[in-house]
């Protein structure tokens, strides 16, 4: 492939590799991401351009005789003028050639097949729409208006004037029922009839409801979602698993990635990758793509490359963590003066959006329905603001209870010809201490010896 050679203009030798949608062969002439770029660039700096395909399929990297393989190898040989292609910017490609501003951003992922890494419902499947967190707050607010609602209407005068003759119907026990009819959406008894206590249980109901909305909307979100949560979500999760091989291209810079890491993680990816290289470690992109779809196998390389996978092949999904960014850069050699010149003209595509429409354009899904997005538990940040409400709620219940009851103690004191604090005091012990078992007890001793 090559624009022809215009009078006055340079011609630049380009090699490539062949991988979709980068270069792709398509009717005897090559297209792709790429060639659109090389075009893109071509005419901004006015060059013509003779399109060749990498010899041995490398990208690039160091032999055992110690010379470049790939592209990178035929840069330093004079065999290309520069290399535009998936091409990661390492530090040692970078210390024998010279490369322009990345042009694409991509990292290391993992590619799996769904039906590999699908799993059955756990038993309690119906906790996961709230985090652990969640739970334990949750737990910790009903016990805690229970228990504001038992105080609260033992101390309030209009829920319970008189201690020694009347019952309180808001019972520890009953308080604890009332607050479970609410989380059902449920009216139960006992009734509040006081202010403080109205306040309590007005304030627990909004909370019940907002809690209940958010609980039914993750929770269908959760049964609807295209991919359930994946056993293997981390790198972390894959040398954990045992039923999947994974490996990734030979002699890429994905491979050496995990070589030099001083992470244990990346480390054990990379031991078990280099005992297995034979059976493991594959040769080309489309072959890994394959292998993936027709074995237990998962695939660790260039996240974008996966993207593009899970894009035309729908039953292909790409594990959630992506580590180790980089980004993709026109290769030339150190001396080379058209590597500035590639880098200002890769900035101006990318500010004039041409970069972004060039992704677009080659990373179209092909799946007639696009994967939702991926669910999670709602964590506590999100409800902070409900549990605070409840809080402020349940304060303003308390203070409502100690107003009401002060101002039976002010009005009884004035009869009694006592200090407010005193009658205040013995209404608050009374109420506090006295137990409708032990005065029904009482009562029934007293029957039973006239």
């Amino acid at each position: 492939d090559s624009r022809g050679p215009e009078e006055g203009l340079p011609t630049l030798t380009v090699t490539t590799i062949l991988e979709d949608p980068y270069v792709m062969v398509r009717n005897a002439e090559l297209e792709g991401y790429c060639i659109d770029l090389l075009k893109a660039l071509a005419g901004m700096l006015h060059f013509s351009y003779r399109v060749k395909v990498v010899g041995d399929g490398q990208y690039g990297a160091v032999s055992a005789s110690g010379n470049w393989t790939g592209m990178i190898g035929e840069i330093l040989r004079k065999e290309a003028d520069i290399a535009v292609a998936p091409l990661t910017v390492t530090s040692a490609r970078e210390e024998v050639v010279s490369f322009t501003t990345p042009f694409l951003q991509t990292g290391i992922g993992i590619l799996l097949r769904k039906d590999t890494v699908s799993q059955e419902l756990s038993f309690f499947h119906f906790l996961a729409p709230f985090s652990k967190e969640i739970w334990t707050g949750l737990l910790f607010a009903y016990v805690l208006t229970c228990f504001c609602l038992f105080l609260v209407a033992r101390l309030s005068p209009c829920e319970w004037n008189e201690p020694k003759n009347e019952e309180n119907h808001f019972t520890f026990l009953n308080s604890l029922w009332f607050g479970a009819g609410a989380l059902a959406l449920q009216g139960v008894t006992p009734r509040p009839k006081a202010l403080s206590v109205r306040v309590i249980a007005a304030i627990w109901w909004l909370f019940t409801i907002a809690l209940l909305a958010a609980y039914i909307a993750n929770f269908t979100a959760l049964l609807s979602s295209g991919s359930e949560q994946l056993p293997i979500q981390t790198f972390e999760d894959l040398v954990k698993q045992r039923k999947m091989e994974f490996g990734t291209l030979e002699g890429s810079s994905t491979f050496y990635y995990f070589k030099n890491s001083k992470n244990p993680i990346h480390q054990m990816i990379y031991e078990y990758m280099d005992k297995r290289r034979d059976h493991v470690l594959v040769k080309t992109y489309q072959e890994a793509v394959q292998r993936v779809m027709e074995s237990d196998y998962a695939f660790i390389g260039e996240s974008i490359s996966q993207d593009l996978a899970a894009a035309r092949h729908c039953n292909l999904i790409r594990a959630p963590e992506v580590i180790g960014a980089r980004g993709f850069g026109i290769a030339a050699t150190q001396a080379s003066p058209w590597t500035k010149q590639l880098s200002v003209a890769v900035l101006k595509l990318r500010e004039s959006g041409d970069l972004d429409y060039l992704r677009n354009k080659w990373w179209e899904s092909s799946c007639l329905h696009r994967s939702r997005d991926r669910w999670s538990p709602l964590q506590p940040q999100a409800l902070g603001g409900l549990f605070l409400t409840l809080a402020i709620g349940l304060a303003l219940g308390v203070i409502a209870a100690v107003v009401e009851l002060s101002n039976k103690s002010r009005h009884a004191a004035g009869h009694a010809k006592k200090s407010c604090c005193s009658v205040f005091t013995e209404e608050m012990c009374t109420r506090l201490r006295i137990k409708e078992n032990t005065r029904q007890s009482q009562e029934t001793s007293g029957r039973a010896n006239p």
